[in-house]
């Protein structure tokens, strides 16, 4: 038994050249209109990350004090939220394990370190990331971002 294929039974599978077209021109049209928009943002998605981070440190030192009933001072740091403390005011509650989820302290969106004073110039502690250019001051991009900026 042979099977004789008729023109009217005969299925093309796959695409033809006009379809495939039709979906590059429209994926085209689609990244033309949503790259832009994407591209130009990608200093303000820094900023908000630095902000989170801010928020989370923050909360970490609220835990901190909590346990220990004071803030790390400036010259213990943030580094006080990994590991016990060595200088300053020592206390035997320290959380074992620390009190940041990845046991280390992240670095600004820039690679920059976060700046910690306590006692703060603005409230009991500030929390700084100096910005795009890693320097005090600045305005736009450059501008620092601190915990008391954000809420």
């Amino acid at each position: 038994m042979t099977h004789l294929s008729s023109p009217q039974t005969k299925h093309n599978a796959g695409f033809t050249l006009i379809e495939l077209m039709v979906v590059v021109v429209i994926l085209a049209i689609l990244a033309g209109l949503i790259v832009p928009r994407i591209m130009g943002r990608p200093e303000e998605a820094r900023r908000t990350k630095a902000s989170i981070q801010i928020q989370s440190l923050e909360t970490a030192l609220k835990l901190y004090n909590l346990d220990n009933g004071a803030y790390p001072t400036t010259e213990q740091g943030l580094q006080a939220l990994i590991e016990p403390p060595s200088t300053g005011k020592l206390s035997s509650k320290w959380r074992q394990g620390g009190y940041l989820e990845k046991g280390r302290v992240p670095k600004d969106p820039w690679g920059n370190d976060f700046i910690y004073l306590q006692p703060g110039l603005l409230g009991e502690y500030d929390i700084l990331s100096y910005g795009a250019d890693g320097q005090q001051g600045g305005e736009g991009k450059d501008a620092d971002i601190s915990n008391q900026d954000v809420e």
